[in-house]
């Protein structure tokens, strides 16, 4: 019984640090555009019309024939 004293506060303190973690992301903009992302994912075509460059040391060796 003497835990529940001291859950009962850390569960309160808990919450309002959630409710004010809630609160801080919808006012700075973080709900702001939901579905961005998603259409950036499909519809981003610029990266396909450039050239792959090599990046890794086997993807160079297999380019010189190595």
């Amino acid at each position: 019984m003497d835990v529940i004293y001291g859950l009962i506060p850390g569960m309160l303190i808990l919450g309002i640090a959630a409710v004010a973690v809630l609160f801080w992301a919808a006012r700075s903009g973080q709900f702001d555009d939901l579905d961005g992302d998603g259409q950036r994912i499909l519809m981003d075509e610029d990266e396909l019309d450039q050239p792959r460059r090599p990046d890794t040391e086997h993807d160079q060796r297999a380019e010189k024939g190595d």
